[in-house]
């Protein structure tokens, strides 16, 4: 192979790649709840990531229409992907991916947050509206309930 082909042959794999990588970053699972996805969210999160969350969610609502709920579970968020984040810039694009989704009709439901990451967002003061549950499956045991309810009257 000469060089340029080889050069060619590395670009497609880089592109290759960065497609798998941004695929696995806002991976969606429809959950056993009715009208419910979860987006498990691990690693580093950052700006960029959380415009990729948004416009994924909200593309994925589009296609189907009777999504009403997603969990955001962030469990697999370690305490080193969190030891260089900007927690006022961290609270602020959660608030922004609430505000999104709510205008959008879907309620958006956190699970998961590390203790390190609670303690520096209660230290730095910062005030964001979240309905939030401390694991997964309490989020969706409240969910059955509540769709328990609805069916029942």
């Amino acid at each position: 192979m000469d060089p340029q082909q080889e050069i060619t042959h590395l670009k497609e794999q880089l592109l290759y790649y960065e497609k798998l990588i941004k695929n696995m970053s806002a991976p969606i699972i429809p959950s056993v709840v009715p009208k419910t996805i979860l987006v498990p969210i691990a690693g580093f999160i950052f700006s960029e990531r959380f415009d990729l969350i948004r416009t994924t969610v909200l593309t994925y609502a589009e296609k189907h229409r009777d999504t009403e709920r997603v969990i955001f579970d962030f469990t697999g968020v370690t305490t080193d992907n969190l030891m260089e984040f900007d927690y006022d810039g961290l609270a602020s694009e959660l608030s922004q991916l609430n505000s999104t989704l709510n205008l959008m009709g879907l309620r958006a439901i956190y699970v998961g947050f590390n203790p390190l990451f609670v303690r520096e967002i209660v230290r730095a003061g910062i005030q964001v509206e979240l309905e939030f549950y401390t694991t997964f499956k309490t989020a969706l045991e409240r969910l059955l309930t509540e769709n328990k309810k609805l069916t029942t009257t």
